[in-house]
């Protein structure tokens, strides 16, 4: 499994903690898992360990997204397009094996997948102004 695709299943994955409560995650977790044919452990490793980094920066990264996404808060994006970020924003920020443009490159083919109409000029112009203004 390439590396786009395991991002694809971490951003099903924070997406699926948006309708389920912290301590249901570990078997909703799991339960992903298991519906994946051909999953190597170390990839399922690499996945949940990232899941994980994700949700330990997730205050850090959402007041970053509030206060670069003009008159869009955190709490009135659309669940698809903020996890996107959330995992876009870790990347840019925290991951070193990720460059800052195949982070925002990734992000923007993601919302393009699963997105609405304007998710992927949403979530570009948001990263873009990231990646200028701090990094």
């Amino acid at each position: 499994m390439g590396r786009r695709e395991m991002r694809e299943h971490i951003f099903k994955l924070l997406f699926l903690g948006e309708f389920n409560e912290t301590e249901e995650m570990p078997e909703q977790i799991q339960l992903y898992f298991e519906g994946l044919s051909d999953l190597q452990p170390t990839e399922q490793a690499y996945m949940e360990n990232k899941y994980a980094l994700v949700k330990e920066h997730l205050e850090e990264i959402d007041a970053l997204l509030n206060e670069k996404s003009a008159g869009w808060k955190t709490k009135r994006m659309s669940k698809v397009d903020l996890n996107i970020l959330r995992l876009a924003v870790y990347e840019m920020k925290y991951d070193e094996d990720v460059p800052v443009k195949v982070a925002i490159n990734e992000a923007v083919e993601i919302s393009k997948s699963f997105g609405g109409d304007d998710s992927a000029s949403f979530v570009n112009g948001i990263l873009g102004k990231i990646a200028r203004e701090d990094l």
